[in-house]
């Protein structure tokens, strides 16, 4: 893929190496997502770059999907991360449950159901 077709989510965090580990032990994330990285970077007034821990509210989040959104669940509540929804099935074709990281980054991990599609059918759900 040429670099002009790539996509680099950056997340700010104020501890960047605790948000590494917790991304890592906690959301089981190789802080990438399949051949994406994901960009973890400083709080910095030059950048105007806040943590999400401070605004107290998000702008954005990540959706991820895995093979298993359940078993996902599973292991990310028992390595302690804040849950904001259990896993549901969608109307518009994936079951889902969504978490915040440890500066309060959204986080939605969600797995296919039959039928359903990642592309232009979630890309109409987030508009409506």
């Amino acid at each position: 893929m040429p670099v002009s077709e790539r996509l680099i989510p950056l997340l700010v965090y104020e501890d960047i190496q605790a948000a590494h580990d917790f991304l890592v032990n906690a959301l089981h994330a190789e802080v990438r997502v399949g051949d994406a990285p994901i960009w973890l970077h400083r709080v910095t007034a030059e950048h105007k770059l806040d943590s999400a821990l401070r605004v107290d509210m998000a702008g954005s989040g990540l959706v991820v999907y895995v093979p298993d959104v359940d078993a996902h669940h599973a292991r990310a509540r028992a390595a302690g991360a804040l849950i904001d929804s259990a896993p549901t099935d969608q109307p518009y074709g994936q079951r889902e449950y969504g978490a915040r990281d440890l500066e309060h980054h959204r986080w939605w991990f969600a797995t296919l159901s039959a039928g359903g599609s990642d592309g232009e059918t979630t890309a109409q759900a987030g508009t409506a």
